[in-house]
């Protein structure tokens, strides 16, 4: 378990902008969490569980401790030859997870390629992309409560997924540690081609009957042409969600601003975040030294040695013009330390 004092957060959060704790603290094995748990008084108000830092903005430091769970590894537990079960411990990186499951041969988790962050993270915010999310594969999690040191194990139904949501980061935040999941795939390949391009970028390469594996590279070849790279420009993909609203609200603005995206949600309906941003006139505008994507207008970036507050601003402004124009509050997918 490593320890440091005034520790810098800056390598930490895919953003790249400067905070500090007041402590981090690293665990690299079971033992080194069963010790946090024995010696650390865990404190929702000062400390932080902080995974993989891709969905985060410190716009404040951290007064207590930062607790970084990089404890990896990852089986197969059930083997029914059509359904598996992976169990992945919380530090495991999740892209090269979805290779590893690849490898295995199975499938279901190929759409959720190139995403960045922890296996532990994911189910945080129930991480989804191209037509899938994490609701539609996880099985279960394991979590430590962090105030008894209790064992938890919470299955799916017990984790309340929602859009980039769950108890664990809505109601239940800061009170567990997760340390592990489990996800239930398929040996027999069913591909999901529902998302808008993604068949036609497998088309473009001349797969009409893709593979998992070539369903992952046709992900990737996507994120990678749509989004920056946070290893060059510092953020944190898309930096907003899309509004979730009533069909009647959808309605009318369908038939108000010709072209709006709306896409089905269930019994609500799906709004283009980026779409309404666009057309407020932000894509490709800086705000001191945060800026917003030429690439996707979802993406905000430290373009310049931003700070976290000025990335809050932009998103402040681009938010309020939003709300002006279509009447629509947006809402970050971050979660935004304040001091």
């Amino acid at each position: 378990m490593k320890r440091i004092a005034n520790a810098s957060l800056k390598h930490l959060n895919s953003f790249s902008v400067e905070a500090r704790a007041g402590h981090l603290l690293k665990l690299e094995s079971r033992e080194d969490i069963q010790r946090f748990m024995l010696e650390h008084r865990f404190d929702a108000k000062r400390d932080l569980v902080l995974g993989g830092g891709s969905n985060v903005l410190f716009a404040g430091n951290v007064q207590g401790t930062v607790i970084l769970n990089r404890v990896s590894g990852k089986k197969i537990v059930e083997d029914s030859n059509d359904e598996v079960v992976v169990e992945a411990c919380a530090g495991e990186n999740w892209h090269q997870l979805v290779l590893w499951c690849l490898d295995q041969g199975l499938s279901g988790i190929e759409n959720l390629s190139l995403i960045p962050g922890l296996a532990g993270a994911a189910p945080m915010q129930n991480i989804g992309a191209y037509g899938v999310e994490l609701a539609d594969i996880l099985e279960s999690v394991q979590a430590l409560e962090l105030k008894s040191g209790k064992q938890c194990e919470f299955k799916h139904r017990d984790c309340r997924l929602a859009y980039r949501n769950s108890r664990f980061k809505s109601t239940d935040a800061g009170k567990y540690l997760i340390t592990g999941i489990r996800l239930r795939l398929q040996r027999e390949f069913i591909p999901k081609l529902s998302y808008q391009g993604l068949a036609e970028e497998l088309l473009s390469v001349g797969v009409k009957t893709p593979t998992a594996r070539q369903v992952s590279e046709a992900v990737i070849r996507i994120r990678q042409r749509k989004l920056p790279d946070p290893g060059i420009t510092g953020n944190a993909g898309s930096f907003f969600k899309n509004p979730v609203v009533n069909q009647a609200t959808a309605d009318l603005l369908k038939n108000e601003f010709a072209g709006l995206p709306v896409y089905s949600a269930g019994s609500e309906a799906k709004l283009s975040a980026a779409w309404m941003i666009e057309r407020c006139g932000w894509k490709g505008r800086s705000m001191g030294g945060a800026a917003v994507s030429e690439q996707h207008a979802l993406v905000l970036l430290n373009k310049d040695n931003a700070t976290g507050n000025d990335i809050l601003r932009l998103a402040d402004a681009i938010q309020e013009s939003v709300q002006d124009r279509f009447g629509i509050q947006l809402q970050p997918e971050p979660v935004i330390i304040r001091n």
